[in-house]
């Protein structure tokens, strides 16, 4: 799967941090980013681009805001043989707050929007590209969308200047075939674009719908170490980049910082396959109500849980 126009974004910090408020310490970081770098990955995402007037610095970490001093004072400001990303989520970030490609250390701002919101991801993605950023636009939950809403979607994305649209499996719900026609649709109906994919692992299929993607010409993707992402996590980074053979890119620094710095947090943190996110993952459902089953003291009572989602009498 060598192909050179392939470009792997690492979302650990910034998906990782939907299961944490963001409360990554500047030594996680710096060896997150550390790592990235030696391996050969492309773009880190460190967090999201998020206005401090509507989100409190008191409960939320520097992640969520990815200010320029916090970027700093994590990383330093010397070369970078990496890209810096950050997420912008339309309604939580003025225009105004976002500072010019010059001024910051973030080379791409990802745009993350639903159907009903294109026209102003559009609108906010060519306000960053004005101001001298990479830009993507991440179309989510997908899944959830009919033919004419997502070809509609589809044909105002391709007037726009927005050189990279993402597919993003929001609920972890698609199959292989899935991603096989979508994959299709996009590039037929995005022509001179690239497309990224973003999966989730709700049925354990994040790495291998990512790799259907591969065969079907994307060439943006996303993963994160030990697949660290909201509810059941994302594409294990390490697994994405042991299936690429790309001379440039080497595992070894990934597992290195898994055993010293993932491992321990996943003591403290349940991510990735567990029975709950699997069942909002086959109902094509958004994850919060299995993220708050697993925040609970119920965690194990996955039989109440199914019931209750699928509206399921008790058998007598």
């Amino acid at each position: 799967m060598f192909r050179p126009e392939i470009k792997v974004l690492d979302c650990t910090v910034r998906d990782g941090g939907l299961m944490n408020k963001w409360q990554f310490s500047n030594d996680f970081v710096k060896a997150v980013y550390d790592a990235n770098t030696e391996a050969g990955i492309d773009y880190m995402e460190i967090g999201y681009l998020s206005s401090e007037k509507s989100f409190s610095r008191e409960e939320f970490g520097p992640w969520k805001f990815c200010s320029e001093k916090d970027i700093q004072k994590a990383i330093g400001n010397g070369e970078r043989k990496i890209k810096l990303s950050a997420m912008a989520d339309i309604g939580r970030i003025a225009y105004d707050d976002i500072p010019v490609c010059s001024e910051s250390s973030l080379d791409m701002i990802r745009v993350a929007c639903y159907v009903h919101q294109v026209d102003k991801a559009v609108d906010l993605a060519h306000h960053c590209m004005d101001k001298g950023y990479e830009t993507t636009i991440n179309l989510m939950a997908v899944s959830t969308v009919g033919p004419r809403d997502l070809n509609e979607a589809l044909e105002d994305l391709n007037k726009s200047r927005v050189p990279v649209i993402y597919l993003v499996d929001s609920f972890g719900a698609f199959y292989s075939e899935d991603i096989d026609a979508l994959s299709q649709k996009y590039m037929e109906r995005l022509p001179g674009k690239t497309i990224g994919i973003h999966t989730h692992n709700n049925q354990q299929l994040a790495f291998a719908n990512t790799i259907s993607s591969i065969i079907n010409g994307i060439n943006y993707l996303d993963a994160s170490l030990y697949g660290i992402g909201r509810g059941a996590g994302n594409c294990p980074l390490e697994l994405l980049l042991s299936f690429l053979k790309n001379p440039k890119f080497n595992v070894e620094p990934l597992i290195a910082v898994v055993e010293k710095h993932i491992l321990p947090l996943r003591e403290k943190i349940d991510w990735g396959y567990f029975i709950p996110y699997m069942i909002s993952g086959v109902l094509n459902q958004h994850p919060r109500a299995a993220m708050a089953l697993m925040e609970s003291e119920k965690k194990n009572d996955l039989l109440e849980f199914y019931r209750q989602m699928t509206n399921t009498p008790e058998m007598i």
